[in-house]
C-alpha cells in the first residue's frame, strides 16, 4: 500500500474540512448516510469492540428533537439573570437544566481557556456579533438546537464500561465519518451542546442503559452563508509536542 497515496493531497484535503454552521434544506439520501457511517467504521478500535452506537435523527424525529431542545434552551435563557429563584423554577419544572452531560457546561481549565476564548472572540467578530449583545449571542447559540438547519442529526453514544477508551474510539470513528462526508460534498459540525439533554433522545430511540450520550453531529449540504466562510485557527505541532525533561 505504501506509495499509492499522496501525503500532500491528504494534508490539503484534511485541512480543508471546516465546521459547517448553516445547511441547505436539501435531504441527504439514506444510502449516503450509511456510506459515511461505514467509512467511520474503518477507524481503529479498542480490541475491535466498537463501544459506541449511533442514533440517526431525520424527518419528524429530527424536528421533534429540535423543538424540544429549543424549548429547554428558552427556559435556560429565562432563568439567566434571575438569581437563585429563576434557577429553582427551572429545576422544579425539570426542564432547561441538564439531564446528562454536565461537563458541557463546565468552565474550561486555565490550560485550555485561552484557546476557547480565542475561537469565541474570532467567530463572533466574523459574524458581526458584539460581545455585549446578549440577544444576538443567545440567538447564535440557539442555532445549535436547530442543528444549524441540517436535515440529519447524528447522536453518538458510548459504552459506559470503557470510559475514556470508548470516547477515544468514538472520536476516531467521528473523524473518519466527517472526512468521508467532506469528500462527498457534505458539511458536518460536531456538537457537544446537545449532549446535556440525553433523555430527549432516549424518548425517540431504543438505547441501552449501558450507553451514554457523547455528542451530536449535524450532517447536510453547506449553504453559502457567511458563517461557513469562517476559518478557525489551527495550532502548530509545537503546541502539543512535549519537551523532554532536562537533566
Amino acid at each position: 500500500m505504501e506509495g499509492e497515496y499522496s501525503a500532500g493531497d491528504f494534508n490539503t484535503f484534511a485541512s480543508s474540512r471546516r465546521s459547517t454552521r448553516d445547511f441547505l434544506p436539501r435531504p441527504v439520501p439514506d444510502e449516503v448516510i450509511e456510506e459515511i457511517i461505514a467509512a467511520g467504521l474503518t477507524s481503529p478500535s479498542w480490541s475491535n469492540t466498537r463501544p459506541f452506537v449511533l442514533a440517526v435523527a431525520k424527518g419528524e424525529v429530527r424536528d421533534r428533537l429540535s423543538a424540544e431542545f429549543l424549548s429547554r434552551f428558552e427556559l435556560v435563557k429565562s432563568g439567566q439573570g434571575e438569581g437563585i429563584f429563576g434557577k429553582v423554577k427551572a429545576l422544579i419544572r425539570r426542564k432547561g437544566l441538564p439531564t446528562s452531560n454536565w461537563l458541557v457546561l463546565k468552565r474550561y481549565h486555565k490550560d485550555l481557556l485561552p484557546r476557547s476564548r480565542r475561537i469565541g472572540r474570532e467567530l463572533y467578530k466574523h459574524m458581526g456579533i458584539n460581545r455585549d449583545d446578549k440577544e444576538a449571542r443567545d440567538g447564535f447559540w440557539a442555532r445549535n438546537y436547530e442543528f444549524f438547519g441540517a436535515p440529519v442529526e447524528l447522536f453518538l453514544f458510548t459504552h459506559k464500561s470503557l470510559g475514556k477508551f470508548a470516547a477515544s474510539d468514538a472520536g476516531l470513528f467521528m473523524q473518519n465519518l466527517m472526512l468521508s462526508a467532506h469528500s462527498r460534498g457534505l458539511g458536518t459540525c460536531a456538537q457537544g451542546s446537545v449532549a446535556i439533554w440525553e433523555d430527549a433522545v432516549r424518548k425517540e430511540f431504543q438505547i441501552s442503559k449501558n450507553y451514554s450520550l457523547l455528542c451530536g453531529i449535524s450532517v447536510g449540504y453547506p449553504s453559502q452563508s457567511q458563517v461557513n466562510k469562517f476559518e478557525a485557527n489551527r495550532i502548530s505541532p509545537s503546541e502539543v509536542i512535549l519537551p523532554e525533561k532536562s537533566e
